[in-house]
C-alpha cells in the first residue's frame, strides 16, 4: 500500500495545480448593461488521419502500424508481448519481463528491431535475452511482415519492428503525462512520467519509467526438469521477480525544411531466472531461501544495462529529402550464478582467478551505426538511395564459455524506386549490395582437462574457440506492384534476402544452461539466403473490410541447431550435443483479418494465421523447424457507446483466441496440445480538472487456463504460461500554460464575460 500512495502523489500535485489554475485564471466580474452575445455549442469535430491508409496502399510489403492507443489497451509484460495480439506476431517468452519477437515463425537474428531509426543491437541470439525497449516511450510501432533486407540489410530476413518516438511538441507548450500500471499475477507496480516542452524551434522531451514485480504464478503445482518433479510454492515460479528502470531525454532543433534531434536513453533491468530451470542441478535449489519472499531476486539472475545515443537529422531541398541517423549503443549484460563444477572443472573455485565466482557470463557489446538516405522525385519516379554501416565490438567474461568475443563490421548500399503509372498502379523495384566481416578471437580454458594421446594421459588447457576471420557479401533485390481501384487492394512482392551467420552459429562451444544442452558452432557456415513471395488482397467497405496475406518462402541454406546422438562429458556433464548445420527449408502460410461493424456502437473482428515449415534436406529432412507456431484464430467483440454521457469515450472488448495443437515438431521437441483463451479489455476517457484521463483494464487468461505455448522457452520443461492476470493502467496528461498562453486565456475570458 505504501508504494501505491507514492505513485499517487504526482497525481495529487497535478490535480491541485489544475484547481489552482482554474480558480486564479477567472477575472473579476463587472456588471454591464449590454446583453451577452449569443453562443452556440458545436458538436465535436473528429479529424481522421489517412496517413496510415495511404502507406498501406503505397507499400509493396505487408505493413501494420499501431499507435499509442493500441499499446495502452494491450499493455503486457514487454512491448513484444503487447504486439502479440496482431496476426503473424508471436513471442518466445522466458518470464514475466523477458520476451523476443517472432514474425511468421522467424525470430532472434532474423528479425530487425529499429529504435528511433537505428537497429537495436543487444544479445538477441539468446532466447533468455529480452529486448531493452521501454514500451511507454513508444509512440508508434510499424511491423513489416516478410523479408525487408533491401532496405535494412542483414537480419531483416524475417521482418522488421520499427519503434518510433513521439513527434516534437507544438510551439509554446509545456506539459507531459503520468502513467500508472499494476498487475495482479506478479504483483507488478510501475509508473512512467513524461515531461516535454517547446518554445519556438528548440524542444525537449523527457521520461522516467520504473517497474517492480514479484515471482509470477502459473496454474500448476508441479513442473518437470530432466524428468525430475519440481514442486512450486503457492504456484509461483521461484526467483522470477525483477525491476526495470528507463531514463530518456530527447532534445533538438525543428525548423521548416530542417530538423536535428538527439535521443538519449538508458535502460537497466535486474531479473531472476527460474531457479529450478537454470544450470545442471535442479535438485540443489535452496527452496526455503527462495520461497521466503516472492519479491527478492536471488541467484541465478541477470543484470542488463543498455545505453543508447542517437542523432536523427533531415534536410529538405528542392526535389531532395536528405536523412541521416548516427548511433552509439552499449549493451552490458551479466549473468550471475553460484559456481557448480562439471566435467574437468575443479570442485572448488580457485582463489587466484580475477573473475568473481558468481559471474557466470558477461557480454559487453559496443555498436556504432550510420544510415544515410536521399529521396528524389523525378517525374513519376520516387527514388531512394541509401548507405548503411555498422561496427560491433563484443567482449566476454565469466567462468563459463559459450560464445567467443568478436568484432564485426558491415556496410551496404541500395537504390529503391517507386514508379507511379497512374492513380491505380504503382511499381516497386530495389537493388542492394552488402559486405560484412567478422573476426572472432581465441578462447582457452582456465582449467586443465585430461586428454589421451596414445597410451599416455596428459593434462592441458583446451582451446574452445580459435581465431577466425571471415568476410561475406551478397546482392539482394526486390520487385513489387500495388493495384488500388475503388475498394479493392492488391499488393504483390517478390525478392531475395540474406543474413550473415552470427558468432554463436560460427563459434559456440559450451553448455547453454537455459536449454539444458551443449551447443557447437560451425566455422564453415555460409550466409543464409531466402527467396520470398508476398501477396495481400483486401476489400474495404463502410461497414466491413477483409484482408488476406499469403506468403511463400524458400531457404536454400537455412541455419539451424541440430540435435545429435552424441553427448559431451568434458564440459556438459553428459548433456546432448546440438550442432549448428544448414539445410534447405520450405515455408508458406498467411494471415487473415475480417472487420465488421454490426451497429454504430458494436463491432467485431476475426484474425487468423497459419504457418507450414519443412526441411527438405539435411539430417532433419522431412521435419519442421523448432518453435514453429501452430495455427490460431482470434475472435473479438467490441462495444463503444457514443451517447452524450460519462461513458461516451469508453469501450468494452472481449477476445477469444483458439490455438490448434502442434504435432509437427523437431525431436527432441514435444508435441503441444491446443487450447482456448479468453481475454477482456475495457477503458474510458474522462475529464477531471481540465485533464482527460485514460483508464484501462485488462483481464488476461480470464479463466486461469492451463496451457503450453509452443513458442515459449519454458515449454521444454512442461511449464504452462502465466495464469490469470488483471492489469490496470491510468494515464494522466497535464499541460502547464506558459506566460503568453496565460495572458491569451485571461484576455479570452475577459472578452467573454465583458
Amino acid at each position: 500500500m505504501k508504494s501505491f500512495y507514492v505513485l499517487l502523489f504526482p497525481l495529487l500535485l497535478i490535480f491541485q495545480t489544475g484547481f489552482g489554475q482554474a480558480k486564479n485564471s477567472l477575472p473579476d466580474s463587472t456588471l454591464k448593461t449590454t446583453p451577452p452575445p449569443s453562443t452556440h455549442q458545436l458538436k465535436e469535430v473528429v479529424i481522421k488521419d489517412k496517413r496510415l491508409q495511404l502507406r498501406q496502399k503505397e507499400e509493396s510489403l505487408n505493413v501494420i502500424t499501431i499507435g499509442s492507443d493500441f499499446i495502452q489497451r494491450n499493455l503486457s509484460g514487454s512491448l513484444m508481448k503487447t504486439l502479440e495480439r496482431l496476426p503473424g506476431i508471436k513471442t518466445i517468452g522466458i518470464g514475466s519481463g523477458q520476451s523476443k519477437p517472432l514474425i511468421r515463425g522467424l525470430g532472434f537474428n532474423r528479425v530487425v528491431v529499429i529504435d528511433k531509426g537505428v537497429k537495436h543491437e543487444g544479445q538477441q541470439w539468446g532466447a533468455d535475452h529480452g529486448l531493452e525497449i521501454d514500451q511507454f516511450a513508444a509512440a508508434e510501432v510499424e511491423l513489416i511482415k516478410g523479408a525487408a533486407s533491401f532496405i535494412y540489410g542483414s537480419d531483416a530476413i524475417g521482418g522488421v519492428i520499427d519503434v518510433k518516438p513521439a513527434n516534437a511538441p507544438q510551439k509554446n507548450t509545456l506539459g507531459g503525462s503520468i502513467d500508472l500500471i499494476g498487475k495482479s499475477n506478479n504483483n507488478l507496480y510501475g509508473s512512467s512520467v513524461n515531461v516535454f516542452g517547446r518554445k519556438e524551434d528548440w524542444f525537449f522531451d523527457s521520461r522516467i519509467t520504473y517497474q517492480n514485480y514479484g515471482d509470477y504464478s502459473v496454474p500448476t503445482d508441479t513442473v518437470f526438469v530432466y524428468d525430475y518433479a519440481v514442486r512450486l510454492h503457492n504456484r509461483n515460479l521461484r526467483n522470477t521477480a525483477g525491476q526495470e528502470t528507463g531514463l530518456h531525454l530527447n532534445t533538438g532543433y525543428v525548423k521548416e525544411g530542417f530538423r536535428s534531434v538527439f535521443y538519449l536513453s538508458n535502460i537497466y533491468s535486474k531479473s531472476g531466472f527460474f531457479a529450478n530451470a537454470h544450470g545442471l542441478e535442479p535438485r540443489r535449489v535452496n527452496t526455503e531461501m527462495h520461497d521466503a519472499s516472492a519479491r527478492d531476486v536471488q541467484m541465478p539472475n541477470q543484470q542488463v544495462n543498455h545505453f543508447k545515443l542517437i542523432n536523427r537529422s533531415n534536410y529538405q531541398a528542392k526535389g531532395h529529402k536528405l536523412e541521416m541517423e548516427l548511433g552509439y549503443q552499449r549493451n552490458f549484460r551479466q549473468e550471475f550464478s553460484q559456481y557448480v563444477n562439471h566435467g574437468y572443472m575443479p570442485p572448488v573455485y580457485p582463489d587466484y582467478l580475477s573473475i568473481s565466482p558468481e559471474l557466470e557470463r558477461e557480454f559487453d557489446k559496443r555498436v556504432y551505426s550510420m544510415n544515410l538516405r536521399d529521396m528524389i522525385n523525378v517525374g513519376n519516379h520516387q527514388l531512394t538511395t541509401g548507405f548503411n554501416s555498422e561496427y560491433q565490438d563484443n567482449a566476454i567474461n565469466g567462468w563459463t564459455f559459450l560464445v567467443p568475443s568478436f568484432k564485426q563490421a558491415s556496410a551496404g548500399v541500395f537504390v529503391y524506386d517507386k514508379y507511379k503509372i497512374n492513380e491505380q498502379v504503382l511499381l516497386h523495384g530495389a537493388l542492394r549490395y552488402d559486405y560484412g566481416q567478422i573476426r572472432m578471437f581465441k578462447y582457452t580454458d582456465w582449467f586443465d582437462s585430461e586428454l589421451t594421446a596414445g597410451e599416455t594421459i596428459i593434462s592441458e588447457k583446451l582451446i574452445r574457440a580459435n581465431d577466425l576471420n571471415r568476410s561475406f557479401n551478397s546482392l539482394v533485390w526486390s520487385a513489387g506492384i500495388n493495384y488500388n481501384v475503388h475498394n479493392f487492394l492488391l499488393k504483390a512482392n517478390i525478392g531475395k534476402s540474406f543474413r550473415m551467420p552470427i558468432a554463436k552459429e560460427l563459434g559456440a562451444n559450451g553448455v547453454n544452461y537455459h536449454y539444458f544442452s551443449y551447443e557447437k558452432g560451425d566455422a564453415t557456415l555460409s550466409p543464409e539466403q531466402s527467396y520470398q513471395l508476398d501477396l495481400s488482397l483486401g476489400w474495404n467497405e463502410d461497414r466491413w473490410s477483409v484482408l488476406i496475406s499469403p506468403f511463400y518462402n524458400y531457404f536454400p541454406n537455412y541455419i539451424y541447431l541440430n540435435p545429435t546422438a552424441n553427448h559431451d562429458f568434458y564440459y556438459g556433464a553428459g548433456n546432448q550435443i546440438f550442432q549448428y548445420a544448414q539445410s534447405k527449408v520450405l515455408r508458406y502460410g498467411g494471415e487473415f483479418q475480417l472487420k465488421y461493424k454490426v451497429t454504430e456502437n458494436l463491432s467485431t473482428e476475426l484474425l487468423g494465421e497459419y504457418l507450414f515449415a519443412k526441411q527438405v534436406s539435411g539430417d532433419k529432412k522431412g521435419y519442421t523447424l523448432p518453435f514453429s507456431p501452430p495455427a490460431s484464430a482470434l475472435a473479438n467483440l467490441t462495444w463503444s457507446p457514443e451517447s452524450e454521457s460519462f461513458f461516451k469515450h469508453s469501450y468494452f472488448s472481449i477476445d477469444y483466441r483458439i490455438t490448434a495443437k502442434q504435432n509437427n515438431i523437431v525431436p527432441p521437441e514435444k508435441k503441444t496440445p491446443g487450447y482456448g483463451l479468453i481475454n477482456i479489455q475495457a477503458g474510458i476517457k474522462f475529464g477531471l480538472c481540465r485533464q482527460q484521463l485514460t483508464l484501462s483494464l485488462q483481464a488476461q487468461n480470464l479463466l486461469n487456463t492451463k496451457y503450453l505455448n509452443h513458442t515459449s522457452f519454458y515449454r521444454l520443461i512442461e511449464l504452462p504460461e502465466a495464469g490469470r492476470n488483471i492489469i490496470m493502467s491510468l494515464k494522466v496528461p497535464f499541460n502547464i500554460p506558459l506566460n503568453k498562453q496565460k495572458k491569451e486565456i485571461n484576455n479570452e475570458l475577459s472578452n467573454k464575460y465583458n
